[in-house]
């Protein structure tokens, strides 16, 4: 979605420079960021994935075994319904549906719980990527910066500098 985003952005702005003056257009100074792969690169993205996996991985791993637990029960039953009562078999089944929809809702809720989570440390990150990016703009004194162009001449390319900037600031900053 971010990459849809600053493309549009980066249409705009080159839309911008076509419709300047010649004489302003040679003032301007330029860069560009590949914007997707400062944010991957990013200590703070890193440090966020690493987050994730924390919080979530214990729940994951319980559903898992809850599952796996069902699933072996559910082939028990399999194998031992012929020989249980009537009465038995109902209960059970009862039993193996309820614990089924459990888990089916269980782990809806687990990954909505981890999407949300997922935007929210990515949007933070993205949102350090864009402070750095302004930052260095302005100490080189770029006026424009283009995210994501189809092709830039290397030494447009600020992404590095940017880089350099997210691994002097502490990851979780």
């Amino acid at each position: 979605m971010h990459h849809r985003i600053f493309a549009a952005l980066g249409l705009v702005a080159t839309l911008a420079f076509a419709a300047m003056p010649g004489a302003a257009l040679a003032d301007t100074k330029i860069a560009v960021i590949r914007f997707e792969d400062a944010v991957r690169s990013s200590p703070q993205y890193k440090a966020a994935d690493q987050k994730m996996t924390n919080e979530f991985s214990k729940r994951k791993s319980d559903l898992e075994a809850q599952g796996k637990a069902l699933e072996d029960d559910v082939k028990k039953y399999q194998r031992d319904g012929v020989t249980m009562s009537p009465d038995q078999r109902t209960k059970t089944e009862k039993d193996l549906g309820s614990r089924q929809i459990d888990i089916q809702q269980a782990q809806r809720k687990f990954q909505e719980d981890a999407q949300a989570r997922q935007r929210d440390l990515t949007n933070d990150v993205v949102n350090k990527v864009r402070d750095a990016v302004v930052a260095v703009a302005k100490e080189k004194g770029y006026d424009v910066v283009i995210p994501e162009p189809i092709y830039s001449a290397a030494a447009l390319d600020i992404t590095d500098d940017v880089l350099k900037r997210l691994n002097a600031a502490p990851a979780g900053k």
